[in-house]
């Protein structure tokens, strides 16, 4: 099974199971061993799929301003968590291909592989909710013809992008592409880096 194999099995699991109580407030229950890799795509994606639905409902025409900024307050959270776990896939990789020298002429790609996947994780959350929407028994058939249209190019992306993972992570083991590790920098959560929260500090 190859890793995008893995990791789509994974995904659609998240997926399934937030989706036994369909709730924000569900708590994560991985049933993977803590910290291996397949632990963090599973936790991963659950963010991911969490944070799906909290965008759903801070679209509420009617919502609660108060409400709507605590939601706000909250995706801002598992953005930054969002980070964190991408940056843990990525230093697997970088440790599982460190002793990897890359050719001199070897390329850099402009993704590392874990951004790759996390593209692969929201795909896999795209294809569910079109699949749904396709087959939805209260739409026009022209909703759900439209919808059919698109979840066949959703597929599309998914057999295409999975194919470039995979050929990236051949690449990099076969010394073609060189495995970098960059830190995302994420200035607004910073509070020395955040000028409305460095001079708020300031005053106080």
């Amino acid at each position: 099974m190859s890793l995008t194999e893995k990791a789509w099995e994974i995904f659609n699991r998240s997926v399934n199971d937030y989706h036994i109580t369909d709730n924000v407030d569900s708590p994560e229950n991985n049933p993977f061993q803590a910290n291996t890799l397949e632990w963090i795509l599973y936790s991963k994606n659950w963010i991911d799929t969490v944070q799906w639905h909290l965008e759903d409902i801070i679209r509420e025409e009617d919502i609660n301003p108060v409400e709507a900024l605590k939601i706000k307050r909250r995706i801002d959270k598992l953005n930054q968590k969002r980070t964190d776990l991408v940056e843990q896939i990525d230093f697997w990789f970088y440790k599982k291909f460190e002793n990897i020298t890359p050719n001199p002429d070897a390329r850099i790609n402009s993704e590392t592989p874990a951004w790759c996947i996390d593209r692969f994780s929201i795909l896999s959350l795209k294809i569910y909710h079109m699949s749904i929407e396709a087959s939805r028994e209260d739409a026009s058939e022209e909703h759900k013809l439209q919808c059919s249209q698109k979840l066949q190019v959703l597929l599309e992306q998914r057999k295409d992008l999975s194919t470039a993972i995979d050929q990236l992570l051949d690449d990099i083991e076969n010394g073609k592409v060189k495995m970098k590790l960059y830190k995302q920098m994420k200035m607004y959560n910073d509070e020395s880096l955040n000028p409305i929260l460095y001079q708020k500090m300031q005053k106080k």
